[in-house]
């Protein structure tokens, strides 16, 4: 993710993602949006890493909360809103569309819905929504994932080809739809477990 970030710096209009998006360009609302949400990523992807070090939430509680707000702060005010317009001009039309507005949408929602349960001191709400926030994160690396096996499936076999607006649609969707799908399950497993100890405690 650091080395894509890098092609668009400083400026760079006609690298990676943007040769696809020429049409878009002279949009400024639409470009500020796009060198936002590039330069701003990264830094929720790491900062939303550290919430999940049991390590750093025992030994360094004020570090926990401090990139907690980063990581909270970027999403609902920096990249969230920068994302969620990007996806009213997604490539392959309506579908495509709708998924990444979806996606913008409910990574807000999570966020918010994470930040609000840990004021709340309900942490183990906050630790759901925070798994499903950061799988929704976890879609820059999975969308991109789906689109190189799509993309290389010929290798496997050759009748396996789709044109690139369809390959576009697909990974729009499975880009962060089994991310959550598996977020429900992390939690699911969690809880079970916590249960499972409720019940059967350990001697003292």
């Amino acid at each position: 993710m650091a080395g894509i970030t890098i092609n668009y710096i400083p400026y760079n209009t006609d690298v990676g993602f943007l040769r696809i998006k020429q049409q878009y360009i002279g949009i400024d609302h639409w470009r500020t949006a796009f060198f936002i949400h590039v330069y701003a990523s990264l830094w929720v992807l790491l900062a939303g890493f550290t919430q999940f070090s049991k390590w750093i939430q025992r030994n360094n509680p004020k570090l926990h909360r401090s990139m907690g707000y980063i990581y909270v702060v970027n999403v609902l005010l920096i990249t969230g809103p920068a994302g969620l317009l990007m996806g009213f001009y997604a490539n392959g039309g309506i579908p495509s569309r709708i998924a990444f507005v979806t996606l913008a949408l409910l990574w807000i929602f999570f966020t918010a819905m994470a930040l609000i349960k840990a004021r709340q001191k309900d942490f183990k709400a906050h630790r759901n929504y925070m798994i499903r926030s950061y799988a929704l994160t976890l879609s820059a690396i999975t969308l991109r994932i789906w689109k190189y096996l799509i993309t290389n499936a010929d290798h496997i076999d050759s009748s396996l080809v789709f044109p690139p607006m369809d390959v576009y649609r697909l990974v729009a969707w499975l880009g962060w739809v089994p991310n959550l799908l598996f977020a429900g399950y992390l939690i699911h497993r969690i809880k079970k477990k916590g249960l499972h100890k409720k019940r059967n405690p350990q001697p003292v």
